[in-house]
């Protein structure tokens, strides 16, 4: 994991760029589904993140499906708008996430642009990511791949 400094890389041949930087959790809202009694339950989140360093976007929205077993551990997916930039390009997008949680109260998770969603001057945008978030961290790093399908140049 990075930390909250946006360190960039670009690889020639691949035309990939890393960076990072850190999430703060803005807001979260969650609402149980359903549940069986001393059994697994489901439930739904939403929640407002805002990211610095490589991705810069204030109060994103973002919507997660959670599934919690018995134990404090448990699955997520989600789908997040992403109003801001990378690296100084301006523009919207969809990250797609799927994590997990762990009995010390760990998250972990990967995302990945959705394709075809960027817009502006991150349209053609693809990339995917990961973060570690641990109890109590009012911030937590991620690492961000990416390049563009159209070849545009990097920075």
């Amino acid at each position: 994991m990075p930390d909250t400094d946006t360190a960039t890389t670009a690889t020639a041949t691949t035309a990939t760029v890393t960076t990072g930087g850190s999430i703060a959790f803005a807001d979260w809202k969650e609402d149980e589904a359903a549940a069986v009694e001393a059994g697994p339950r489901l439930a739904r989140a939403s929640v407002a993140n805002t990211f610095t360093g490589g991705i810069e976007a204030a109060r994103t929205t973002c919507e997660y499906t959670l599934a919690y077993a018995p134990g404090d551990t448990g699955v997520f997916t989600g789908l997040e708008l992403v109003t801001g930039g990378v690296e100084g390009r301006e523009g919207a997008f969809v990250l797609e996430h799927h994590g997990s949680f762990h009995p010390d109260g760990t998250i972990r998770c990967t995302f990945t642009v959705l394709p075809g969603t960027a817009t502006g001057a991150l349209t053609g945008l693809h990339g995917s990511g990961e973060y570690t978030c641990r109890p109590g961290e009012p911030t937590f790093a991620y690492a961000f791949r990416y390049g563009y399908g159209d070849g545009r140049e990097q920075g």
